[in-house]
């Protein structure tokens, strides 16, 4: 066993206390020290309070990484700690290098010695120390997300579980909420229902899965933190070691611990019993100066740093309670609030008051600023999704033509189906951007399977396509059959395509040669389709999609999986189909050659570089931690966020509110909120009603540039969501009970400034310089003011008659010069 032989092992003359880590009240200073500096009343308390447990709510942008930091510094520079006695826990790697430099910066050296780190990486410091106890070998692997999917592959084609609808994904996502909440398969079954067969085979994928890792010597990352708090539970003297070392614990966003980190942090701080501490002292470890009067060692000082209105992980296991309980967990806590943002604008931070102020169960706090109220929040109501994803790009360039760069700016959104449009309008308005998090729309696994089933169609040759999809999804057909396929083709002299059809010729069993000819008969219906003869008529590009979808029965998989990921991947597949559906409504005459080369121009679009930057899309969860001037919050709708998923599960509505929270304060300056009339669900395209969540901010905070109420059919005398006043006046969107608040009837229009290019072209071989007169299919005629870039990069600016300035891609823009 690791006795933990470290610098605290010290006599007491070196220590300024007896008990060093349980001050109550502010710590003793002769001097005013520098780590106080430019700190507020609330940051400097949190700095120098010593207790047993303290709880600093920190607010959106309240500068706690700054508090936490100083913190540290001030125990080590106090030498009320030595730096091996101090435990700080992060949740990303990214998070724990930054503050381990920034007390490093402090303190220089002098830092050394401290754990800095996330809970995965402190536990596999402890595990590997520990080892003989927990039952592993010190080299034990650590298994990753996708190491698990291939042994529970392995596992479920073994039990034949698929057939219950069991997948990789799934089973992957169960297990692991299990073992959050310190679960395993023996406790899992004894509440299981048995006479479920679904039951019966979860529990033994279950068991496998955990006997497989043990024969392996491995963990997976679920484990990791479960093994630790099973070894303190189970082995007092090993969880003693560790009590004594570590005298002050650290937390950072303590709001999003599960069930397994919550615990493991009550296991490190518990204290230790006086026999325990007896037959440390024996054994040579040194306890005498943390001893106190019961003989037994207090627990270790306790510091948690979170804000529940930033809770937006209950998906993975989050547990607000945490943070709204900690007080009862812990007595004799000290909560400071830190409430002083150094981020936003005082215009913003009041829109989230307002916000959050419906959620219960949190801790009351508002946010100020004491850097002025700031530009007015900017309101946009736009008729489709295309067309809120032309607001937000002209929007974008009116900032950047006012000085301010583009990696200044990002665009939320909920769902990844959203970015098709916003990625499509970014494109052929030549602004840079880049994916936060995710992959670009058409590069997503599921869309390029999608497209494969058409290119299949559109060119019965191209066997990379039908290679793709002969497996997709799953039919039983492996490498080897593929491989048989192709060098019958190639024997014979025939398509690949073609050999499918053979395929009998094999013998390659009655299963597999069932499912290749029902996928080759697919294909062939779906070509039938596109004959100019054909009796029923040439179907368009939606309704071939939709058939092969439904053929194949790649969306139903996804729709009927219980995997959160292949919820998403669904929305992405029916994001797909609506666009389709937008392609037939604006390219009446064109077919599906001619919606494949558009994706393909748009997918294959080179990424521009900018002296600026990028712009970043990125999901509201990603969002979390980041900051910029400006934030494009899109898609405010109901359905979207909330989010239809979530709005009738309890506590959901909720999240969505602080999900929306956590966008709202991550703006540092200009803030948009948009919505869209109508939106693509489900394939279909629907009535879209504002969130009602924009009902909760005041009016007056929000300056419309077209409001929900003037895009209805009332004329703009009352707004479109579900939940508003039907008084006659305006509810949250226009005057509260001032007739004159209301907005005005929009103007009669057929076409407007942010209508979507609705073509693309190759246009390799075009020249443009400026002076050029060009005409555009949608915006009319203009001139070209300046040409930028190279290549495949080149850019026109153009000043158009009717519409104003535009930036356009030239090598995909529907423009021919004049």
């Amino acid at each position: 066993m690791t006795t933990l032989s470290d610098p605290d092992h010290t006599p007491a003359r070196q220590v300024p206390s007896a008990m060093p880590i349980i001050l109550d009240g502010a710590a003793p200073r002769d001097r005013e020290s520098p780590l106080l500096e430019g700190l507020n009343p609330q940051q400097r308390e949190a700095v120098l309070y010593r207790g047993p447990a303290l709880l600093i709510i920190a607010g959106a942008g309240s500068g706690k990484t700054s508090v936490l930091t100083r913190r540290i510094a001030s125990l080590l520079e106090s030498r009320e700690a030595w730096p091996s006695q101090i435990l700080a826990i992060t949740f990303t790697n990214k998070a724990a290098a930054e503050m381990r430099e920034r007390v490093r910066a402090i303190l220089g050296q002098g830092a050394d010695g401290m754990w800095i780190s996330t809970f995965h990486s402190s536990c596999v410091r402890i595990l590997r120390r520990e080892a003989e106890s927990a039952g592993l070998s010190a080299t034990f692997s650590i298994y990753d997300s996708a190491d698990t999917k291939v042994t529970l592959k392995r596992i479920i084609k073994a039990l034949d579980a698929d057939t219950l609808g069991f997948t990789p994904g799934n089973a992957s996502a169960k297990i692991s909420k299990l073992k959050n909440e310190l679960a395993d398969a023996d406790s899992y079954a004894r509440n299981a229902n048995m006479s479920d067969p679904q039951e019966v085979m979860f529990v033994e994928i279950f068991r496998q899965y955990t006997h497989r890792l043990r024969a392996a010597n491995a963990l997976d990352f679920d484990d990791l933190i479960g093994e630790t708090v099973y070894l303190f539970r189970a082995f007092p003297k090993v969880a003693a070691l560790y009590r004594r070392r570590f005298r002050h614990i650290l937390v950072d966003e303590y709001q999003d611990t599960n069930h397994a980190q919550y615990s493991l942090v009550r296991e490190l701080t518990r204290p230790v019993e006086p026999d325990l501490a007896e037959e440390m002292e024996a054994t040579g470890v040194h306890v005498r100066n943390l001893r106190d009067a019961s003989g037994g060692i207090p627990g270790a000082s306790l510091t948690v740093v979170g804000d529940s209105d930033q809770s937006i992980y209950a998906f993975r296991g989050a547990d607000t309670r945490n943070i709204s309980e900690f007080e009862r967990d812990f007595p004799g806590t000290r909560v400071i609030l830190l409430e002083q943002n150094y981020r936003s604008t005082q215009n913003i931070l009041s829109a989230a008051n307002a916000v959050i102020g419906h959620n219960f169960d949190r801790t009351d706090k508002k946010l100020w600023s004491a850097g002025g109220d700031g530009e007015k929040i900017v309101g946009y109501t736009a008729y489709s999704g295309h067309d809120e994803a032309q607001f937000v790009s002209d929007e974008i360039e009116v900032l950047h033509r006012a000085g301010m760069a583009y990696r200044d700016m990002a665009v939320f959104y909920r769902t990844n189906a959203q970015t098709r449009a916003l990625e499509e309008i970014l494109v052929r308005s030549a602004v840079p951007y880049r994916v936060v998090g995710g992959t670009k729309f058409y590069e997503r696994a599921e869309i390029k399977d999608a497209l494969a089933y058409l290119i299949a169609v559109a060119n019965p040759n191209d066997e990379l396509a039908l290679r793709r999809i002969l497996n997709t999804p799953k039919r039983g057909i492996g490498p080897a059959t593929e491989t048989a396929l192709a060098s019958f083709a190639e024997a014979n002299q025939i398509s690949f395509r073609q050999s499918m059809r053979d395929c009998a010729s094999l013998g390659l069993g009655p299963k597999v040669t069932r499912a290749i000819l029902k996928l080759a008969t697919l294909l062939d219906e779906a070509a039938l389709k596109l004959d100019p003869e054909n009796p029923a008529g040439t179907a368009n590009v939606s309704e071939l999609l939709t058939f092969l979808l439904d053929g194949s029965g790649l969306l139903s998989l996804l729709r009927g999986s219980r995997d959160p990921q292949d919820e998403a991947r669904a929305e992405n597949i029916e994001e797909l189909v609506a666009q389709t559906k937008d392609f037939n409504k604006e390219n009446p005459d064109s077919g599906l050659v001619d919606f494949l080369t558009q994706v393909s121009l748009v997918a294959a679009a080179d990424d521009l570089d900018d002296a600026s930057g990028t712009v970043s899309l990125m999901t509201l969860h990603t969002a979390k931690g980041l900051e910029y001037e400006a934030v494009f919050l899109t898609g405010v709708e109901e359905g979207l966020l909330p989010h239809q998923m979530s709005a009738n599960e309890p506590g959901g509505p909720a999240e969505e509110r602080r999900l929306f929270y956590v966008g709202i304060t991550r703006a540092r300056q200009r803030l948009y909120l948009s919505l869209a009339m109508t939106r693509a669900q489900f394939g279909d395209i629907n009535v879209a009603m504002p969130s009602r969540y924009l009902q909760e901010i005041p009016v007056d905070l929000i300056d419309w540039k077209q409001s929900p109420g003037m895009a209805n059919s009332r004329g703009g005398t009352q707004p479109r969501a579900l939940n508003a006043r039907r008084d006659g006046f305006g509810g949250g969107f226009a005057g509260r009970g001032d007739p004159q608040a209301l907005p005005p009837a929009p103007k009669k229009k057929t076409e407007w400034a942010s209508r979507v290019p609705s073509q693309v072209r190759d246009n390799g071989d075009l020249t443009l310089m400026q002076g050029d007169r060009i005409r555009h299919v949608d915006f009319g005629d203009g001139r070209v003011n300046q040409v930028t870039g190279d290549g495949t990069k080149r850019i026109a600016h153009v000043q158009f008659d009717t519409v104003g300035a535009k930036k356009l891609l030239i090598k995909i823009a529907p423009i021919e010069k004049l």
